[in-house]
């Protein structure tokens, strides 16, 4: 969801865990940048966890890692179980609901 750099502490980055658990310890890469480094802590509500279930929306304090280069929207996943990878390309089927106008090829 974003990122911040906090005095003290250095780059957390913040959102929603969707799937799995996220630990401090645990190995994460960033796509679509492929940046891999540690979790140092997980915070909700500045509280610590010992681990982040899919709904919470967590800061998470990685190590060696700046704010300038992770990214909105950056997908973070374990770097050993099916880590997040960018998409070349993909197929989407899209319904326009509601679209004041013309479309046009």
């Amino acid at each position: 969801q974003d990122v911040y750099k906090i005095g003290g502490i250095g780059t957390v980055p913040v959102g929603r865990v969707e799937t799995g658990v996220l630990k401090p310890g645990t190995v994460v890469v960033f796509a679509p940048a492929n940046i891999t480094t540690e979790v140092k802590s997980v915070e909700m509500h500045h509280e610590a966890l010992v681990e982040a279930v899919p709904g919470d929306n967590v800061g998470f304090n990685v190590k060696n890692v700046s704010v300038k280069e992770l990214r909105r929207g950056y997908v973070a996943g374990d770097s050993k179980a099916a880590p997040p990878k960018g998409a070349a390309d993909f197929t989407a089927q899209v319904i326009v609901l509601n679209h004041p106008g013309q479309i046009s090829n």
